[in-house]
C-alpha cells in the first residue's frame, strides 16, 4: 500500500472536497483549510478530514494546520495564484514537503520550477490530483462506474505478492490484474508479480486496501 500520508488540503471546493473524500478512503490523514465559514462547516459534517478555517496563504493558519509535519500540501483552489503561494510558503516552513498546486490552464511549465506536481482538474476531476498528492507508486486511470478503479500499481519490493506467481496469490474477490510486463502484455495465470513493475488493476473500492496491501506492502 502507499505509506500512509499526512495531506494538507487548501481549499475546500469541488476538486478539494473530491479528493480529500478519495484520500480519506485510502487513509490518509487529511486536513483541510478553507476560508469559508459555511463551507468549513459542511466539509466537518463529512468526516473526512481535519477542517480548519482561515487563509492557507497565512503562515500562521498553515501552522496550525500542521505544515510542519506534514508529507504533502496541495493548493486545489479556484485560484492558481493562491495554490502556487501556499505551495511555496509550505516549502519554506517544512523541511521536506511536496507541493502540488492547482493550476487555471494546461500550460503547467511555467509552474515547474516552483512546485513538484501541478493539476490541472477540468481536464481529468479529483483523481488526477489526488495520484499527484500520493506520488508515482499508484496511480488511478480511470474511474469505470463509481464503484470500480482501474489503476496502475508499482510492484513494491518486500509486498506479500512480490516474486509470486498471479495464480499463487490470494487477491479479494472483486479484483483483476490486467497487464503484465509494464503493460506490454494482458496478464496470466503464470505471470510473475515483479518488484518495481507496473501492473494495470481493475478493483472494486470495497478491496482497494486489500489489494494495495498485496503489492505495495
Amino acid at each position: 500500500m502507499t505509506s500512509h500520508l499526512d495531506i494538507i488540503i487548501a481549499g475546500g471546493g469541488r476538486v478539494g472536497l473530491q479528493a480529500a473524500a478519495l484520500l480519506d478512503d485510502r487513509g490518509h490523514t487529511v486536513t483541510v483549510i478553507d476560508a469559508d465559514q459555511e463551507r468549513c462547516a459542511a466539509l466537518a459534517d463529512e468526516y473526512l478530514a481535519t477542517v480548519v478555517q482561515g487563509d492557507a496563504s497565512n503562515p500562521d493558519i498553515l501552522q496550525q494546520a500542521g505544515v510542519e509535519s506534514c508529507d504533502v500540501i496541495a493548493g486545489l483552489t479556484g485560484h492558481a495564484g493562491l495554490n502556487l503561494a501556499v505551495c511555496m510558503e509550505a516549502s519554506e516552513l517544512a523541511d521536506d514537503v511536496r507541493t502540488v498546486a492547482r493550476i487555471d490552464h494546461g500550460r503547467k511549465a511555467q509552474y515547474d520550477r516552483f512546485v513538484d506536481a501541478t493539476v490541472f482538474p477540468e481536464h481529468a476531476g479529483a483523481r488526477t490530483a489526488v495520484n499527484e498528492i500520493e506520488g508515482e507508486s499508484v496511480r488511478t486511470l480511470a474511474d469505470v462506474t463509481g464503484t470500480l478503479d482501474i489503476m496502475e500499481i508499482r510492484m513494491a519490493e518486500g509486498a506479500p505478492a512480490a516474486g509470486k506467481e498471479l495464480q499463487d496469490v490470494r487477491f479479494p474477490s472483486g479484483t483483476l490484474v490486467v497487464s503484465d510486463d509494464e503493460g506490454e502484455r494482458v496478464a496470466r495465470s503464470g505471470t510473475t508479480l515483479t518488484p518495481r513493475n507496473r501492473y494495470v488493476v481493475a478493483v472494486e473500492l470495497g478491496v482497494v486496501d486489500e489489494v494495495l496491501n498485496l503489492l505495495r506492502g
